[in-house]
């Protein structure tokens, strides 16, 4: 009698003999006679009672054919086999044309699935086949039934599904001050400690394209001026040494000389000492500025995952009040602005400026003065975002303002908005830590599929009582891939977890890496809240005050379940504002495929991505963030609040404060301004005008329309795919 299954990836399932009932009815569906209960229930039982205690699937359905072959119904067993290869048939034939696809470099959703990747060059096209042939395998052997079916339903999309097989982690915040002090060594050669800020940056750099190898998401670093200051330091001690050799003099006593800043100045007029002092503040000064520069340069040129991307890297800076930290801070603002190569504005690292009262944020603060100079630089080249600390839900009790280790306690944030902060099994800190990985609902099929019903009460009770499962089944999943990922070794990421990862010391290359990665978390995404409040209510909530509140109660729920998870599973289960790219535009294509274009709902290429006011809604800024602010204290596991600016923002600087004064007043947690930027492919010219087609200076119609998708900055929207295309056309201005 059989008890038990063997499933193709190996897991050991209890026998369902309904599943043998189905596919026999199936196969008789298909015959003119139709179905036979009774036959169907001699063979299963027969199956059943007959076979071995433990079986795989493939032997199950060999024995149906057999048992059918026997039966006075042999065209159910033609039809039973017939099925089986059409599948085998089908699963090639679409291999097939996938592939060719990708050879002839047709832009489609498949090859424009990631803006940040070419596809098109042989290393995005081994990508691709890999990534597309790795995602049918995944779904015969790694995903459980109800996964498959909630897949299939279009409920559920699983991120990053194409790495699954690897074990990789999705994203990390570095403590790069463990790298700069100790080195390091990620399986071929080691890298000595930084003694200057040069090799400080160099490492920097080396460290996130390392780990975005080991990684199947982002790369940041939560204290980029924090951890460089000290390397400003020993290269001002280098630059006085040289002045000692050069002038056979002792100026030991300079060395640790405080300063309250590193300003170039003149040095006219000053006295001997004095002159020394400043003329070794003005090559430290240039050598910092270098050192950004070729920083930025290097995240914007350095490719990773098979060289056919650059890294997806984040800094995140701003608190650092010594000396030398605002000499970071102040000149890596100012490369940024001046921009690389023919002055063009860098893709990478995304930078986040970490507002924080008492720091930087009023005119009476240590770096306000660097806080205006990353509004203007943000009003030009995008970046810095803002994330703020002083949001109720990003501060510690344990952060302390004569701290010199205060950023441990700070909230930092990947660029796209990933956030990694409250922990139930080790420190509230965002260093060492990252996302493990994350999966998105999609609200709006949930909703459609809640309609019909006329009685609104009725109606949401139902919507929720679906979305209750899907959770379940969410958490579930999270919870199965976690446990896969836990088997890897922690010599399959030699940097990850040797030097990364919060408490990776302790492992040893053949040990599993179960005992660390709890620390990190599990995201629970959801798309569309806008698409699914108008099917529930016929309004999103940015036009309705009821919407509003059910969009709040939804995602309060959300949120309420994914602690009880947390609990069940013993996982730091978070819920995430999805930064949908390509879900947008798939999950929309599909559901619009089954219930027709619906007002409001499916007749546009994308979904809204997860609690944003739509792109096309007509409203104010503030009107936009008193909407979206709720949403910021239940989304911990990432969120972002956008601005849509006109003209051009470089003469409008205090725009950017505006937007950084609403995310303190409605107490968000990360936002930026999005706005039109233009540059000339040939003579540099820049402009802010829309939908420019030629250059006003010479003329020509290679032009880089620099955009912003979800989070990040992308060059050329040529790599963007259709749904993405679609919102960007209809992004409306919030003044």
């Amino acid at each position: 009698m059989i008890q038990t299954v063997i499933k193709r990836d190996g897991r050991i399932v209890g026998f369902n003999e309904e599943k043998i009932v189905t596919a026999i009815r199936k196969a008789m569906l298909h015959t003119d006679k139709g179905e036979d209960l009774q036959l169907i229930r001699q063979i299963t039982d027969h199956i059943s009672f007959k076979g071995d205690p433990q079986m795989t699937v493939e032997a199950i359905q060999d024995l149906v054919e057999l048992e059918l072959m026997k039966s006075s119904r042999k065209e159910v067993a033609q039809k039973y086999i017939a099925y089986r290869n059409q599948r085998s048939i089908a699963r090639k034939a679409k291999t097939r044309d996938m592939f060719l696809e990708i050879i002839n470099i047709k832009s489609n959703d498949i090859t424009r699935e990631n803006a940040n990747m070419n596809a098109d060059t042989p290393a995005g096209m081994m990508m691709k086949f890999a990534s597309e042939t790795t995602k049918p395998f995944v779904d015969d052997y790694l995903l459980s039934d109800e996964v498959l079916e909630s897949i299939s339903q279009n409920y559920l999309h699983i991120h990053d599904k194409d790495y699954y097989p690897t074990k990789s982690l999705t994203c990390v915040q570095h403590p790069l001050d463990h790298i700069l002090k100790n080195g390091f060594s990620a399986g071929h050669g080691e890298s000595r400690p930084a003694k200057r800020i040069e090799t400080a940056s160099i490492l920097g750099c080396i460290s996130l394209e390392t780990a975005q190898n080991e990684m199947h998401g982002g790369q940041a670093i939560p204290a980029f001026d924090f951890y460089l200051a000290p390397y400003v330091r020993n290269s001002y001690i280098e630059e006085i040494k040289n002045l000692e050799e050069l002038h056979g003099q002792d100026y030991s006593h300079l060395y640790q000389k405080e300063l309250t800043d590193y300003l170039s100045q003149p040095l006219d007029g000053l006295s001997d000492e004095e002159r020394i002092l400043q003329h070794a503040i003005n090559k430290t000064v240039v050598r910092v500025h270098q050192s950004m520069e070729a920083f930025i340069h290097n995240m914007n040129t350095i490719h990773s995952r098979g060289g056919n991307q650059v890294v997806f890297s984040s800094i995140n800076y701003g608190t650092d009040t010594s000396a030398e930290g605002r000499c970071v801070i102040r000149e890596l603002l100012k490369s940024t602005y001046q921009g690389v190569g023919n002055n063009e504005t860098a893709i990478f690292p995304i930078q986040i400026w970490k507002k924080k009262r008492g720091v930087s944020y009023l005119p009476e603060d240590r770096n306000y003065d660097l806080y205006q100079l990353a509004c203007k630089v943000t009003a030009r080249r995008f970046f810095p975002n803002f994330l703020n600390l002083d949001a109720t839900f990003n501060q510690s009790e344990e952060w302390k303002a004569a701290d010199p280790q205060r950023y441990e306690h700070e909230v930092a944030t990947m660029g796209c908005r990933t956030r990694v902060f409250e922990n139930r099994f080790g420190p509230q800190t965002s260093i060492g830590r990252g996302n493990i990985s994350f999966s998105t609902i999609n609200l709006v099929r949930l909703a459609i599929e809640c309609m019909s019903i006329a009685n609104p009460e009725e109606r949401i009770a139902r919507f929720f009582a679906k979305l209750d499962a899907m959770l379940e089944v969410t958490a579930r999943q999270l919870h199965e891939r976690m446990e896969f990922q836990k088997s890897a070794f922690a010599k399959q990421f030699p940097l990850l977890m040797s030097a990364l990862w919060l408490g990776c010391e302790k492992l040893k290359a053949n040990d599993t890496i179960a005992s660390v990665i709890n620390q990190g978390t599990l995201g629970i995404g959801f798309i569309g809240l806008a698409e699914c409040l108008v099917a529930l209510l016929g309004k999103h909530h940015g036009e309705s005050d009821e919407a509003q509140e059910l969009g709040v109660k939804i995602v309060t729920y959300m949120r309420d379940r994914s602690n009880q998870f947390a609990d069940q599973y013993q996982h730091n289960y978070s819920i995430l504002a999805t930064p949908a790219e390509g879900l947008s535009g798939r999950f929309t294509r599909i559901d619009r495929k089954k219930f027709g274009s619906l007002p409001g709902i499916t007749d546009r290429d994308y979904y809204t991505n997860s609690n944003h006011v739509p792109v096309y809604y007509q409203c104010s800024a503030r009107h936009k963030a008193e909407v979206e602010a709720p949403y910021h204290d239940l989304t911990r596991g990432g969120h972002i609040f956008y601005v849509e600016m006109d003209g051009d923002a470089t003469h409008n600087p205090e725009v950017i404060m505006r937007v950084v004064d609403m995310m303190d007043q409605y107490n968000m947690g990360y936002g930026s301004v999005n706005h039109n930027r233009n540059r000339c492919l040939e003579c540099g010219y820049e402009n802010s005008i829309s939908n420019l087609e030629q250059c006003p200076k010479c003329g020509s119609k290679h032009i880089d329309k620099l955009q912003r998708i979800t989070g990040y900055l992308v060059g050329t929207t040529d790599r963007w795919n259709k749904a993405k295309l679609a919102e960007l056309d209809d992004r409306v201005i919030h003044p």
